[in-house]
């Protein structure tokens, strides 16, 4: 069968970048000082029996962050910013973790095995470190996953002479895997990023910095007299088997090759099940990129595996890959000015990447990554372990390691409350994605734009839309909540207190109404809109052209409108998750307050430069507008914008209260008295609700509340209740929510 000039045979606008990704990547938790941390990992990520996404690699302190199957290098890399994102803000506030391959200066004595619960998991790492001693295993690195993808695969397959799928597959994996090994030297002159080890690691000195001590025989790499044969799979699998037998390796899986192949569970199913995707271990950390490998890096790492699918096959694989071997150390342990030894064939490499590029009609995009790699292949300097230099104190990484480190820490903890990669996301759907990933829940985003989700643990799975919207509240429910009418009319059939009003479909019906209201403080509002849309307050009676305006704004948002009386008191949200208040909150309009120098449209600007204020509710607090309902509020007050406010004085921009429309947000959970709590809940229930808002209006907090004599009124229950703005507040200490929307999902891993 032949395995060779596939590429070449297949048409142009064949999908040769398909393929699906994953990546690996270790990682260190140091303190403060670059030393080691002593703490065990944190509970905060739940178990490690199940933990798809966070683990411990051999020792305690050393993290596994692993993503799911992507669909492109950009959408893993993505979720590795994510996994990052969560694991860097989840370990102590006063650790960090280390940005490079090559560990900190550090002895056995403080690097703990990790504390497993499988006892061969256990015994296996301590089999690791008699073997190779603890301080090899603190080496970390990338691990790159690629599986081509099945149109890809199918369309290779139909121009080969090849009548089986699997045998075609295990023969394509099988030539990419020689042709890597082959050319792995490439890789390691361009992103070796491993110059130097600390004092007192190697017990073999080295008299200047090289490319990487990973990626040679110096590494992390298996005894000298283990030979795995890539003649074939059958050879492959065979010889892992056969050192597994003799006691060479403790496992299958402790055959530490720069490619792997993976899909089974054992290496003998490859034969009858076929290869799924290869692994590629060879990539050093780039301290430089804060995910440890960055976009450009995995999309000329895709190119170059494109192109050797495109060159031919190795016809003697075992002798011409010892050279290779050979080949690669040299280049690892040189010098990184040094340049490419004449055995270094880069034309035949280089070119057949620009083969790919030019058959398949790639995008400029590709164009610019190969002369990229042309110009680190004529210059050095450019190369990864080139740029380390100037970093180096003393034959010494570990100052530059963490300045690094604690860079890479504060940028985690910089807009805090987003997740990275996700940032265009609803803000409580972030947050939930922030928790299910920490907790180890399978996440799978359905519909992004949607903020439509998928949570799995084994066979248990939840879908979840805008962050609480769940299977728990049945469809019903939300429909009423959406209908301030039905609301109004289940609460009050309750026994709960409600306000009075009516509801029009009409300008012209609402505006007759005004006769009824004109010497009453109302409130007017859309019938079935969220986050404070249209909603216009006038504590005191208005004039027939204030009213018909905020008549038209309602309308604007909705086709039915309410008018209702105005309730005195102060507002105040609840959050009731499955019968039970979370959390108190009292929101304040939109407010500036003057200081006698800057006019009210500055004093908003610079309010809105506050990191938490943004927009599209994708942050905690949102950006004070000067629209229509602003300029109407500041009217009633005898204001315009480019007055100067008096020092102290406040002026409110809205009625309403909501966060969304610019309000500041203060917790009360623990100052509201119970009763209001109990008594929110209660309503919540009343309307068979699992998740909701419920709006008070509380004219003194301080007296006791009950269905008797409530001493509050109920404005509004909210089906889609933000949660963000509970957790990050403008004052007060913040409440949780979205742990306990996950716990109560899935209780079996709390």
């Amino acid at each position: 069968m032949n395995i060779n000039h596939l590429l070449e045979k297949i048409a142009v606008d064949a999908p040769i970048l398909q393929a699906t990704f994953g990546l690996e990547r270790e990682g260190l938790r140091v303190n403060q000082n670059g030393k080691l941390a002593q703490t065990s990992h944190p509970k905060a990520f739940g178990s490690r029996n199940f933990h798809p996404t966070i683990q411990t690699d051999f020792s305690e302190q050393q993290l596994e962050l692993i993503t799911p199957i992507a669909p492109s290098t950009k959408e893993a890399r993505r979720f590795l910013a994510a996994i990052t994102d969560v694991a860097g803000r989840t370990i102590p506030k006063n650790e960090v973790i280390w940005p490079l391959s090559m560990p900190p200066k550090l002895s056995p004595a403080e690097i703990q095995i990790a504390h497993l619960e499988n006892d061969f998991e256990r015994y296996y790492r301590e089999g690791l470190a008699k073997k190779y001693g603890k301080t090899l295993q603190a080496i970390s690195g990338i691990h790159y996953n690629m599986e081509l993808g099945p149109d890809l695969i199918q369309a290779l397959f139909k121009v080969s002479d090849y009548k089986n799928i699997r045998l075609f597959k295990n023969d394509l994996y099988l030539k990419l895997a020689r042709n890597f090994l082959r050319f792995r030297w490439f890789l390691t002159y361009l992103y070796g990023a491993a110059p130097i080890a600390e004092e007192g690691f190697l017990t073999r000195e080295i008299s200047q910095p090289v490319r990487s001590i990973r990626n040679s025989d110096l590494g992390y790499v298996n005894d000298q007299k283990i030979h795995i044969s890539y003649a074939s799979l059958e050879s492959y699998v065979s010889d892992i088997e056969k050192y597994v037998a003799q006691g060479d390796l403790i496992a299958e899986k402790e055959c530490y090759m720069p490619v792997r192949f993976r899909g089974q569970k054992e290496n003998r199913l490859y034969l009858e099940k076929g290869i799924t995707y290869l692994e590629f271990r060879c990539f050093d950390l780039d301290p430089f990129e804060v995910l440890g490998i960055s976009q450009e890096t995995m999309d000329t790492v895709h190119l170059f595996l494109l192109a050797l699918l495109w060159l031919d096959d190795i016809a003697e694989p075992d002798e011409l890959l010892n050279q290779a071997h050979a080949l690669n150390e040299q280049i690892a342990l040189s010098h990184p000015l040094a340049p490419l030894p004449v055995e270094a064939d880069t034309d035949l490499l280089l070119e057949s990447m620009q083969a790919v590029i030019h058959h398949f009609e790639l995008s400029p995009y590709y164009q610019n990554l190969l002369q990229h790699a042309r110009n680190a292949v004529a210059d050095p300097n450019l190369t990864l372990a080139a740029q380390l230099l100037p970093y180096l104190r003393n034959q010494s990484l570990e100052a530059f390691g963490l300045e690094k480190a604690k860079e890479y820490h504060n940028y985690a903890w910089h807009a805090h409350y987003a997740l990275k990669g996700y940032e265009n996301m609803e803000l409580s759907t972030q947050m939930l994605l922030f928790d299910a990933i920490q907790k180890g829940v399978q996440v799978e985003i359905l519909d992004e734009s949607d903020q439509f989700l998928k949570l799995q643990h084994k066979d248990h799975i939840e879908y979840v839309k805008n962050g609480n919207m769940t299977s728990k509240d049945n469809y019903i429910i939300p429909l009423a909540m959406a209908n301030k009418t039905v609301t109004k009319k289940i609460l009050s059939a309750a026994g709960f207190p409600v306000p009075a009003g009516a509801e029009f479909s009409t300008l012209e019906e609402s505006i007759a109404y005004y006769s009824f209201i004109k010497d009453k403080s109302i409130v007017i509002k859309p019938k079935s809109t969220n986050f404070g849309l249209g909603i216009s307050i006038f504590q005191e009676p208005t004039n027939l052209d204030s009213y018909q305006k905020a008549l038209e704004i309602a309308f604007s948002e909705d086709s039915s409108i309410l008018v209702e009386e105005f309730i005195a008191g102060t507002e105040y949200r609840f959050f009731v998750l499955d019968g039970k208040c979370e959390a108190v909150l009292l929101r304040l309009p939109a407010n500036v307050r003057g200081d006698g120098q800057h006019t009210i449209r500055e004093l908003v600007a610079t309010k809105n430069t506050n990191p938490l204020r943004g927009r599209g509710h994708r942050s905690p607090l949102e950006r004070i507008k000067l629209g229509e309902i602003e300029l109407l509020m500041l009217e009633q007050q005898g204001y315009k914008t480019d007055d100067i406010l008096p020092k102290g004085v406040q002026v409110f921009l809205r009625r309403n209260s909501n966060i969304s429309t610019g309000g500041d947000s203060i917790d009360m959970t623990e100052a509201m008295h119970p009763s209001y709590k109990k008594l929110a809940a209660e309503m919540a229930t009343a309307i068979g609700a699992w998740v909701c808002g419920v709006d008070l209006i509380i004219p003194n907090s301080t007296l006791p509340a009950s269905k008797k004599e409530p001493n509050c009124t109920c404005i509004e229950l909210n089906f889609n209740p933000s949660m963000y703005m509970h957790t990050y507040c403008a004052e007060g200490p913040g409440q949780s929510i979205t742990p306990n929307i996950l716990a109560k999902l899935f209780p079996e891993i709390y």
